[in-house]
């Protein structure tokens, strides 16, 4: 039998498929359900040092090939899902994603994840539509630098950034490797807008938002290969995986995992168990032994 097992700073992910942030991820409950249903490990709502409500409905629309989003960071804060982490129990890995506008407040989270049982951290740098957040954070090289040195120096478990789609993927892989990252997250979703033809007016709320699924992985595929070609970090894959072959192609432009969202959208709370047989299934059937065959091939 192929071997799907990976291992990324001591975390082993089986399947090598991991609950992305931003859906069935605020409560302990809900991110356990995710792991009976087949995750590999999961990823916490973006959660920040206060609660937020987010932005105003419309929230999201469903577009040809994809889902497209403004929801704005709503979480607990906190203190409060520090709770939901204390009741969290699995052997498979959580990773607290946190988002903030300062190096002080990246640090503060970091360490409350770490402290409530949290077995990473992933820094968003990549959310393309909270003000002040996110891709505002991690399009600044030198801000990018300065929150993952200090992250990373603060605490014990691996610091895993999450990047937004940029053209220069390079330069800013190059600076999170060399601030000491643990790996990174490659990528959030893509900043997009819908217009109503109807009624000639923005369909969201917030005018803008984040557009994942089907349509994105062409983008996704070209930034985790821009990336695995200038680091040595190991690349966690997002942006589009919906079928097994899509898990194997970002594996052979070089991820090492695999984060799924919108899948559960398109293929119901088993998606990570559909996906990772149809992996198993190609794998067996090109004769390999295991995923580790396949990591970076498209390079060679």
């Amino acid at each position: 039998m192929v071997s799907l097992k990976t291992s990324i700073e001591g975390l082993t992910f089986q399947p090598p498929l991991i609950l992305a942030s931003g859906i069935m991820g605020q409560t302990a409950e809900s991110l356990q359900k995710m792991i009976m249903m087949g995750m590999g490990g999961v990823v916490t709502k973006s959660i920040g040092y206060e609660s937020r409500e987010g932005h105003p409905n419309p929230s999201m629309v469903e577009m040809e090939t994809g889902l497209l989003n403004a929801m704005g960071l709503p979480n607990p804060g906190i203190e409060r899902f520090c709770r939901e982490l204390d009741k969290f129990s699995s052997s498979k890995p959580i990773i607290g994603s946190v988002y903030a506008s300062t190096t002080e407040e990246f640090i503060l989270l970091s360490k409350k994840m770490e402290d409530h049982g949290a077995d990473a951290v992933e820094l968003n740098l990549s959310c393309p539509h909270a003000e002040g957040y996110g891709a505002s954070v991690g399009s600044d090289t030198e801000l990018v630098r300065e929150i993952v040195e200090n992250v990373v120096k603060n605490v014990d478990i691996p610091v895993f950034p999450k990047l937004p789609p940029m053209s220069d993927m390079i330069t800013i892989s190059q600076v999170v490797e060399d601030s000491g990252a643990h790996g990174v997250v490659v990528i959030n979703t893509v900043k997009a807008m819908a217009i109503n033809y109807e009624t000639s007016k923005p369909i969201l709320g917030n005018l803008y938002g984040g557009y994942s699924g089907p349509g994105i992985k062409p983008i996704g595929l070209r930034c985790v290969y821009d990336v695995y070609e200038s680091v040595d970090i190991p690349i966690i894959g997002c942006g589009g995986v919906t079928i097994g072959k899509d898990a194997l192609e970002y594996c052979m432009a070089g991820s090492s995992a695999l984060e799924i969202g919108s899948s559960i959208y398109y293929r119901g709370l088993d998606a990570a168990e559909k996906i990772s047989s149809e992996m198993m299934d190609l794998l067996e059937r090109e004769g390999y032994d295991s995923l580790d065959d396949i990591i970076g091939t498209a390079h060679r």
